[in-house]
């Protein structure tokens, strides 16, 4: 992964205080209790109880929360429209290529306003912290990145196990 996309990948989680949000939430199912949509949902609302936020810090946070929620549901719909236009245009008998490849720009760009929309909102929200706040901040963002971090390891495990898995009766004949 390049440095630049490291940067961004960080930006992101910490900006939008990453309990699981960013592109990753956007990819999520909206509603419905338990698996990883539940659980970024109970981890802010966790946040949000131990940062006992004064009244302007609270209307900050409700709005970098319906901000991010309202941009979550619009980047679904706008992946919504790619997946129905590619349906569409596989019933021509030649893809129009560079249609396809346009949309899914558009796309591409509208998600990235959102999601810089969504990470203003969480940094206005962030600021508006004293240190202490901020520290309970960072020490739960330190906390699922320690989590991430260990997801990935496993599902890199998984992967070499079964590429080696996939790739040893091969090996045999």
């Amino acid at each position: 992964m390049s440095t630049k996309k490291i940067s961004r990948v960080l930006a992101v989680a910490a900006t939008a205080l990453a309990i699981g949000a960013g592109a990753a939430y956007a990819a999520q199912p909206a509603g419905g209790p338990g698996g990883w949509h539940g659980h970024f949902m109970q981890d802010l609302t966790q946040l949000h109880d131990q940062l006992k936020l004064n009244a302007d810090q609270e209307k900050l946070w409700q709005s970098a929360l319906d901000t991010m929620k309202q941009n979550h549901e619009a980047m679904r719909a706008n992946h919504e429209q790619v997946h129905n236009q590619f349906k569409a245009a596989q019933q021509q008998p030649i893809l129009d290529l560079n249609a396809m490849a346009a949309t899914h720009q558009q796309i591409e760009q509208k998600d990235a306003q959102l999601r810089q929309q969504t990470t203003d909102t969480w940094l206005k929200f962030y600021n508006a912290l004293n240190d202490q706040q901020k520290t309970t901040v960072s020490t739960a963002l330190k906390k699922r990145f320690a989590r991430m971090e260990q997801r990935h390891e496993k599902m890199r495990e998984r992967w070499e196990h079964q590429m080696g898995a996939a790739s040893a009766p091969a090996a045999n004949q």
